[in-house]
């Protein structure tokens, strides 16, 4: 069995994949190590497998991690820029498989989504290629959802809006969004409840409590109850882009190990859901599809990916966060033609991000390799 190493598996993805590793048995086939940054000595948590009573190990003895075959980390950028290369660089021969996103534009790393690009993952595998990543969430949910589009070689280009939940920033963000929910909640009791209150009156109070300084905005900077913030990331360069909307080009393309480029833009939004990211497409084809035939090259690309009818209670009811949170189905509605041209189309998708955003293509590389 090889010795596989796991770094960061009680942040959110970490605990995602793990749940899902013990639903799927996939420590059965394992020697799994675990690690932590700041409480090793202490016992590993009970989680009813055979070296349940093992202790965590220093993740930066690198010692210890250069007897493992396998690294799994989601410890985040800051902890494998600081462990990586070091450990590449004393002569660490195995396979690292990272959530994190500052090794996905190395030409040494392969950004792993396998109902996408198993061809490609396993060539690289046969290369000697020894460093995986996940890719961004709302990449992977795009190509889950448009897989059979791309796939056909259909895509003229995307323009995109993504909706994005609070937990895409990590734990700290959805806590905030928590804590201005409960601020709000405080203080509508005894407006709602005061029937000479005009609802207009109301509303101006929380807005005016919103703006107070007591109001919890320490992450967002800014409130997201009762708001949005179109803009995620730091900007990068200048055309106005943020560094989360210049992936979905970069990412896409890389996963599809396309030579020609398939140009995709949009906008990245912040907004108040708690998990699950959405996204709303202007895809311009190549052909004259009509809705069946999008409908059907969608829905026989992967069995995750399922299209839900175009009429209001379909929508209302199964295209939502709400609906698809700890789903591994990713949904794919509102389907229609747009009259700017023969060719354009929109879509909206729903995917949970802490799945195949996330933790779900780990798990899968992990797989392959055992």
């Amino acid at each position: 069995m090889k010795n596989v190493g796991f770094i960061g598996w009680r942040g959110m993805v970490g605990s995602v994949l793990i749940k899902r590793m013990l639903k799927k048995k996939d420590f059965n086939n394992i020697n799994a190590i675990f690690f932590s940054t700041s409480q090793y000595g202490e016992s590993v948590p009970d989680l009813n497998i055979k070296n349940k009573n093992q202790k965590l190990e220093n993740a930066y003895n690198f010692e210890k991690l250069f007897e493992l075959d396998i690294i799994v980390t989601c410890q985040g950028s800051e902890y494998t820029n600081e462990v990586y290369f070091k450990l590449r660089k004393i002569g660490w021969n195995g396979y690292w498989i990272d959530a994190a996103s500052n090794l996905r534009t190395s030409d040494n790393a392969v950004i792993v989504l396998d109902p996408i690009n198993l061809k490609n993952i396993q060539e690289k595998l046969n290369m000697g290629v020894k460093t995986f990543v996940g890719g961004n969430c709302t990449v992977s949910l795009m190509l889950m959802a448009l897989g059979g589009l791309f796939e056909n070689n259909l895509i003229d280009w995307i323009s995109v809006s993504t909706y994005q939940a609070a937990s895409g920033a990590g734990a700290k963000f959805i806590k905030e969004l928590i804590l201005q929910i409960k601020y709000i909640s405080n203080i509508i009791p005894n407006l709602i409840n005061d029937k000479s209150n005009n609802i207009l009156n109301i509303e101006k109070k929380i807005t005016e409590n919103m703006n107070s300084s007591n109001f919890p905005k320490k992450n967002f900077h800014t409130s997201l109850i009762n708001n949005l913030i179109p803009w995620i990331d730091k900007k990068i360069n200048n055309s106005g882009q943020t560094k989360e909307e210049w992936k979905g080009q970069y990412e896409t393309n890389k996963i599809l190990n396309k030579t020609k480029k398939i140009p995709i833009d949009g906008i990245c939004v912040r907004i108040a859901t708690l998990r699950s990211h959405s996204q709303s497409f202007t895809i311009k084809l190549n052909q004259n599809l009509s809705i069946d035939n999008i409908h059907y090259i969608i829905n026989s690309h992967n069995k995750w990916v399922k299209v839900i009818p175009n009429d209001f209670n379909d929508t209302i009811n199964f295209l939502t966060p709400s609906f698809v949170s700890r789903k591994l189905d990713v949904v794919v509605g509102r389907i229609k033609k747009l009259n700017i041209d023969k060719n354009c189309f929109s879509i909206f998708s729903v995917g949970d991000q802490l799945l195949w955003g996330a933790s779900e293509p780990l798990r899968r590389m992990l797989k392959l390799l055992i």
